[in-house]
């Protein structure tokens, strides 16, 4: 390969870099800097945010509000039930008495009542006893609580799925930076092979695999930096956040790293998990059910007050002209005797309800307990493998500078550049991936032992 085309090799691959460096650094911009419109947000920022905006807890926030009135309606039957009726009556033909003569037991015949009647009555009752009121009236409590630990759940969800999707976006940040620094290197490298030919040191071998390497960092550094985008796109929808609106996240290095710890030496308490929390209520709502079906025959009693304000008259036009108000008031009691067995099926249907429950918890316990196992398990190992690779980093940054000053003198041939430069790269960005997959693994440990905790 002649001079000319070698120059004009050195002069292309330096443009190509140069021109990746600017579309790299104005996208990594946009996504990192000319967001920031409404601020920079913290992952604490992040999570509060989605706990006042997110959809799915504001449904769950609706349903509290549903529950409560639905319970306020099941129970309205304890207060008095007032009510005004009324009943316009034109007969066509008076009905028949039969009346009896007193003195000679003779029975005739006698047309009776008035042509037009007209009667409003005013009528109260008030429940006294009500074996479906009482169950309303003690179920009405559990329901509240129920629907409080669906939002709790979902807040919990919520708090996971934020925090691991921040610190997705954040590791494609962090491995932007590194591949920042690596197409550096590899340009320098470039450079360096460059001016080692045309010095006689070196064959063209080296420059061409310089370029080679340098264009594979620029395609891996475009490739994250279009990543971005839809990173930061996931972290708004898990939030709630406006999609056109933008924001920066700010992260704290040191505050990062003291969050990676977490105790395990906790011993797993199944009754800290939502969904067993959820479960108990459920049984208890189930048992209310249970007491119901069984106090089923226990008589409905009730008291009530009548208040009619009747207008009779032959002539329509005269029907208001006179009123005959009457009242009174009574008990009333409803006993079911018979109800074709429905009570002792009702009853039966519920305790196997129940039963289902039981089950339901010991399948739930093996579930939380597989969750427990696993997430503390790859806890253990990412924790092991963020040691491993940060020492890895140390060691092969060394390595690469040893390696570089080496052959800068000539006594070590390119090829060990580069390999020294792809051990580096890949022990850097697996230290990201380490450390990243570290904090997510901790969340799914959190969240197994029911750690997540969140305020009402």
């Amino acid at each position: 390969m002649d001079m000319s085309k070698i120059v004009g090799l050195v002069i292309k691959n330096l443009l190509c870099f140069f021109v990746w460096m600017c579309i790299s650094s104005a996208i990594f911009a946009q996504a990192a800097g000319e967001r920031d419109t409404t601020g920079a947000l913290t992952l604490d920022q992040c999570v509060d945010y989605a706990l006042k905006h997110q959809p799915l807890i504001n449904q769950t926030i609706i349903g509290q509000a549903i529950v409560r009135a639905t319970n306020s309606i099941n129970t309205a039957g304890w207060l008095p039930q007032a009510g005004i009726s009324g009943n316009l009556t034109h007969y066509l033909s008076l009905p028949t008495n039969f009346i009896k003569n007193s003195s000679t037991g003779a029975i005739t015949q006698q047309k009776t009542g008035v042509v037009n009647t007209f009667a409003p009555v005013l009528s109260v009752t008030q429940t006294i006893f009500n074996p479906a009121l009482l169950y309303a009236s003690k179920s009405a409590s559990l329901y509240v609580r129920q629907a409080e630990q669906f939002t709790d759940s979902a807040k919990i969800d919520i708090v996971a799925a934020v925090s691991k999707t921040f610190y997705s976006l954040l590791l494609t940040l962090e491995q932007i930076n590194v591949l920042k620094e690596d197409t550096a290197r590899l340009n320098k490298n470039l450079h360096d092979a460059y001016h080692q030919y045309q010095g006689g040191i070196v064959d063209e071998t080296d420059y061409d695999q310089a370029a080679i390497s340098l264009n594979n960092s620029l395609a891996q550094l475009r490739q994250a930096v279009l990543n971005v985008d839809p990173q930061y796109a996931l972290l708004k929808q898990v939030m709630g956040y406006p999609p056109a609106g933008r924001f920066n996240i700010l992260y704290d290095t040191a505050r990062m790293m003291n969050d990676i710890s977490i105790d395990t030496t906790q011993q797993l308490q199944y009754e800290r998990r939502i969904e067993f929390r959820q479960l108990q209520t459920s049984r208890q709502l189930q048992g209310q059910l249970v007491d119901y079906y069984r106090k089923a025959w226990i008589p409905t009693v009730g008291a009530f007050f009548d208040y009619d304000y009747a207008f009779q008259n032959n002539s329509f036009s005269k029907l208001f002209s006179q009123s005959y108000p009457y009242s009174y008031v009574g008990l009333s009691l409803n006993l079911p005797i018979f109800t074709g067995l429905a009570r002792v099926q009702n009853i039966r249907k519920a305790r196997l309800q129940l039963q289902l429950l039981d089950w339901q918890e010991a399948g739930l316990r093996n579930v939380i307990y597989s969750e427990y196992t696993g997430a503390l398990a790859g806890y253990k190992s990412n924790l092991y493998n963020l040691h491993t690779t940060r020492e890895n980093t140390d060691l092969a940054r060394k390595v690469y500078d040893i390696v570089q000053l080496q052959y800068q003198q000539g006594t070590v041939p390119y090829l060990n550049v580069i390999t020294a430069e792809s051990n580096l790269i890949q022990a850097e960005i697996g230290y990201q991936n380490a450390l990243f997959q570290l904090l997510s693994s901790k969340i799914d440990l959190e969240k197994a032992m029911g750690i997540i905790t969140v305020q009402h």
